[in-house]
């Protein structure tokens, strides 16, 4: 019996190098691995003896033969494979241990382009791929976390079918996982602006969840290797587990919170804001943000963007939340926090854009994330907003960016005071953005309101001035602009164009 070791992270090999010596395999191994086990004490036999030819191009090429794909490939059940390894003298390989040069790792180093192509390979792909092709005779093993069982199952003969199909499994995975990265990390490297025909995106599992969205859902959080920022990339201070709802709202959250400069509180339910401030300060922020709508808010998602304390801590403590995001917690915040068990405690380090993906029946819809606020702040009205509008405005239309289609965003004072979204007509959005700020008290006068998309009748032009709006943003672009314009002069209504709409499904 034969086994092939090559592995660039030496963790664990020499226990299973050991384990697979005393089983009775010869152990056939590759420059550094080779010289590593022989310096632990196993008797190695180097590729080159087994090949009659020496490893070149500084190592580039050393297990790219016939001798070695030979040996794994061979298939003792088809009678032509028997009688050629046989006639050339090649012994077959029956356990192929490789992991990979570290492509993923290295590109958080400072490498020249030249550099960094050095850790692409080429060789261990090629046996990891030949290996699990042959799973029906051949054990491939590319993870260090499998060494151990795969010894005692080959020691107790009990290294099942099953087994081996997993192995296969798990090796081509990383395979194309790991062409994957070097794929997409190569189109950003080489400045790509188009897709090519076929490709793949890479994935990590980062956890599997609980369930889905439903109790009935098998869910997963997966994690692009490729982003060092963003929700996945999260620390879990405290609490439950992270469900799949919560990721989702959690992301939205701390997406809209790092909008702001000034101290912001954003509060998400059902990947809806449904509470959004900025202030003198967290408490401040957060006590407007919750004011907004205290009905909705309860058991959402509180994201800040700045340290919580322990002042803010006691407020957060007074109702029930799912989960408190932030950037930085004090001692004594955490330490109230964690008097609420099932609270769960999220720290995140900032996000980044990459690509929005979703699932469609037979495939998926990518795009660019949606990185762009507007393309101008244009005034087509005969009133122009005044300075403390316009901050409202901008502020509105920030919010609206993260509220689902049709969203329709009333603020005033830097917080918001009505929320309407998801509906299927935009002006019943805005009637639900008064209803819920009227139902709370909030006195309408001088606010302002803000549509993610163009406003295509001036219905709701009528309707925010008997509210008492007095200023909307929009991206225009409607057939009607000149009549929804029209109905803005004849209110007093200052209204300002984008010429950017943020439509959110």
């Amino acid at each position: 019996m034969r086994a092939l070791i090559s592995v660039y992270n030496k963790d664990g090999i020499y226990q299973f190098a050991k384990a697979l010596e005393e089983l009775g395999y010869e152990i056939v191994s590759t420059g550094g691995t080779a010289k590593f086990l022989e310096e632990q004490g196993i008797k190695v036999k180097k590729v080159e003896e087994l090949t009659q030819f020496p490893e070149v191009l500084s190592g580039r090429v050393k297990t790219l033969h016939p001798v070695v794909h030979a040996g794994i490939l061979y298939r003792h059940w088809v009678e032509k494979d028997k009688e050629e390894i046989d006639r050339l003298g090649i012994k077959p390989i029956d356990v192929v241990v490789v992991n990979l040069y570290p492509f993923e790792e290295k590109l958080k180093d400072d490498l020249t382009e030249e550099e960094l192509m050095e850790f692409v390979d080429i060789g261990g792909p090629t046996l990891l791929r030949a290996s699990a092709k042959n799973f029906y005779r051949v054990v491939v093993v590319c993870d260090p976390k499998d060494y151990e069982w795969v010894a005692q199952k080959l020691k107790d003969g009990s290294l099942s079918l099953k087994d081996r199909k997993y192995l296969a499994y798990k090796a081509f995975s990383l395979t194309s996982y790991y062409d994957a990265v070097i794929s997409r990390s190569l189109s950003s490297l080489f400045e790509m602006d188009t897709l090519p025909e076929k490709f793949a995106l890479p994935f990590l599992l980062g956890a599997t969840l609980r369930y889905g969205e439903n109790p009935h859902q098998k869910g997963w959080l997966l994690q692009n290797p490729l982003e060092e920022l963003g929700i996945t990339k999260s620390k879990v201070v405290q609490g439950k587990e992270m469900s799949f709802n919560n990721y989702l709202d959690a992301d939205s959250s701390i997406r809209l919170v790092s909008e702001f400069e000034k101290p912001a509180c954003v509060i998400v339910k059902h990947g809806n804001p449904c509470g959004v401030a900025v202030g003198k300060n967290l408490t401040d922020a957060f006590e407007k943000a919750l004011n907004t709508d205290r009905e909705s808010a309860f058991g959402g998602i509180v994201a800040f963007n700045d340290r919580v304390d322990k002042a803010l801590a006691e407020k957060l403590t007074e109702i029930f939340l799912e989960v408190v995001i932030a950037p930085e917690f004090t001692e004594d915040a955490l330490s109230l926090l964690s008097k609420k068990k099932n609270l769960r405690v999220i720290q995140f380090f900032g996000y980044s854009y990459s690509f929005d993906i979703k699932k469609v029946s037979g495939g998926y819809l990518l795009q660019e994330e949606d990185n762009q606020d507007y393309q101008e702040i244009k005034v087509v009205s005969e009133r122009h907003p005044t300075p403390e509008e316009l901050k409202d405005l901008l502020f509105a239309w920030k919010v609206s960016k993260y509220a689902k289609s049709n969203s329709m965003v009333i603020a005033k004072d830097g917080r918001t005071l009505g929320i309407g979204s998801g509906n299927v007509s935009r002006v019943d959005s805005l009637r639900c953005a008064i209803a819920r700020a009227q139902r709370y008290g909030f006195d309408l006068k001088g606010s302002v309101l803000s549509s993610e998309a163009f406003l295509p009748f001036r219905d709701s032009v009528d309707l925010a001035h008997k509210a008492g709006i007095s200023a909307i943003i929009q991206p225009g672009g409607s057939i009607r602009d000149s009549e929804v314009i029209r109905a803005a002069n004849q209110h007093g209504i200052a209204m300002v164009f984008t010429g950017i709409r943020h439509f959110r499904h």
